[in-house]
C-alpha cells in the first residue's frame, strides 16, 4: 500500500512591506511522503512569494515533469514555473521555452556547490534563481503543526515569520535575477 501525503492547513497573514501587500493567504499543502519538512516550508515560502492569480502547487514529487508550483491561466498557457531544490539546467531550459517566467529556490546543504557548478549554464537563460538559508529553512520547519495561523512580514529579502510556538527569520539571496 503506497503512503499516503500528510495535509498541513495554513492560514498565514503576509505583510510585504517592500510592495505595500497586506493579505491572508489560505493553503492546505500535500506533504509528500518522501518530502522533508524542511522542503515544504520551502515551497510555502516561495509560494508566498510569488502570490499571484492562478497560482497553485502540483503533484510535485509526484510528477516528475511539473514544477513544484505553477501559474496557468485559462489557456493553459504558463504565465510562471517554480522550482524548489537544484534542478538539472536542462529542466530550467526546457521551462524557460515553456513560461514567461521561471524561478528557483534552492534551500540545501548542497546549494552552494550546485550553484557554482550550474552559474554559469543558468547564466544563459532568463530563469531566475534565489537561495534560502538553510539553517533558517530548518528552524522554520521546526515550528510547523499540521494546523497553524501563523504571520509572516517581508522586506528587503527577509522573512520574519511568527508562529504560536515561536519565530524565526529567514534570509533570500538572489542568486541570478532577469
Amino acid at each position: 500500500m503506497a503512503l499516503k501525503p500528510t495535509i498541513i492547513k495554513m492560514n498565514i497573514n503576509v505583510s510585504n512591506l517592500d510592495d505595500d501587500v497586506y493579505e491572508t493567504i489560505p493553503l492546505t499543502i500535500a506533504q509528500h511522503p518522501s518530502e522533508t519538512t524542511e522542503r515544504m516550508v520551502t515551497r510555502t515560502l516561495a509560494f508566498v512569494l510569488n502570490n499571484q492569480e492562478f497560482l497553485s502547487f502540483t503533484k510535485g514529487l509526484s510528477e516528475a515533469d511539473d514544477p513544484d508550483i505553477w501559474a496557468k491561466n485559462y489557456s493553459d498557457e504558463f504565465l510562471c514555473w517554480i522550482d524548489v531544490g537544484e534542478p538539472a539546467f536542462e529542466r530550467i531550459k526546457k521551462a524557460c521555452h515553456q513560461a514567461k517566467s521561471v524561478k528557483v529556490y534552492s534551500f540545501n546543504t548542497k546549494s552552494n556547490v550546485w550553484w557554482k557548478q550550474s552559474e554559469r549554464e543558468f547564466n544563459t537563460t532568463k530563469a531566475q534563481v534565489y537561495q534560502f538559508d538553510f539553517e533558517q529553512i530548518q528552524a522554520f520547519a521546526t515550528l510547523v503543526e499540521r494546523t497553524m495561523d501563523f504571520s509572516i512580514t517581508m522586506t528587503d529579502n527577509v522573512f520574519y515569520i511568527a508562529t504560536y510556538k515561536g519565530s524565526c527569520e529567514v534570509n533570500l539571496t538572489t542568486l541570478k535575477s532577469e
